[in-house]
């Protein structure tokens, strides 16, 4: 049997043109929407996935306000089984900060009896980049970690996790309990079912101190890269464009 808690975070919607606040320190989401990031929906098909096969259960975390419980009911939705949300001014908070309250709840938890074989964390944050927490996280935890997963099995206390590079798939085999950040792509997020979404309105969401003070993250501000230059050429009209566009394909190297 395998739990796992899935470490999710609130962050605006960035399928859209992407603004920054008035400050410039964090990624303006009041008129694109929030949501968790591509990374986390796929950190938690893969749980769901794995305490399934293994008869354990899910558990989602999010540190912030009220607000972010919105994404916590999204994973109750497709599968997730308890929810815990840490209380704090999640902008108030740098990695490394995030990490601590991470492990402090795992911490407590263990204390209580309730382990978690698997941490999942997303590869990165969407909203800054940031590729940090879940390394900090197993440091703190003294537990084994790798990034960049794209898929994730359990067996007999260990973890193979399949992470793609850019010459092929890596494969780890960790013994139990590890950390393990996950990247898009390996796997399919679900949609929520009718029943996941009435599921998820009535599954209570357990409040808990973040138990350290935060530092911050250092950051000075964020920047926003100018769009690329785009031109258009008309290369003709009708066929008289033919002729052309043969050029133009001999010069990308298309034909010859």
């Amino acid at each position: 049997m395998a739990d796992v808690l899935v470490c999710v975070k609130r962050v605006p919607d960035d399928s859209g043109e992407v603004v920054l606040t008035e400050a410039g320190d964090a990624v303006d989401g009041r008129y694109a929407g929030y949501t968790m990031s591509a990374h986390e929906e796929c950190a938690v098909e893969i749980a769901v996935d794995v305490a399934g096969a293994s008869g354990g259960e899910v558990t989602v975390l999010s540190l912030g306000d009220e607000d972010c419980e919105e994404q916590l009911r999204a994973a109750v939705a497709v599968g997730a089984h308890a929810a815990v949300r840490v209380d704090a001014e999640a902008d108030a908070f740098g990695p490394g900060d995030v990490a601590a309250a991470i492990a402090a709840v795992v911490r407590e938890k263990e204390s209580a009896g309730t382990g978690y074989d698997l941490v999942l964390l997303g590869n990165d944050a969407a909203d800054t980049g940031d590729h940090q927490v879940g390394i900090r996280l197993a440091h703190l935890l003294g537990r084994p970690v790798v990034a960049g997963a794209q898929n994730i099995t359990v067996a007999q206390g260990r973890a193979e996790v399949r992470a793609g590079t850019a010459t092929g798939t890596e494969v780890y085999e960790l013994p139990l309990p590890a950390v393990v950040t996950v990247l898009e792509g390996g796997v399919q997020p679900r949609y929520p079912s009718i029943t996941g979404r009435m599921r998820a309105r009535k599954t209570p969401v357990e409040v808990v101190d973040p138990g350290v003070e935060p530092r911050g993250s250092g950051r000075l501000g964020l920047r926003v890269l100018p769009a690329p230059e785009s031109r258009v050429e008309v290369l003709g009209q009708g066929a008289g464009g033919a002729v052309r566009l043969a050029e133009v394909l001999r010069e990308l190297g298309v034909v010859r």
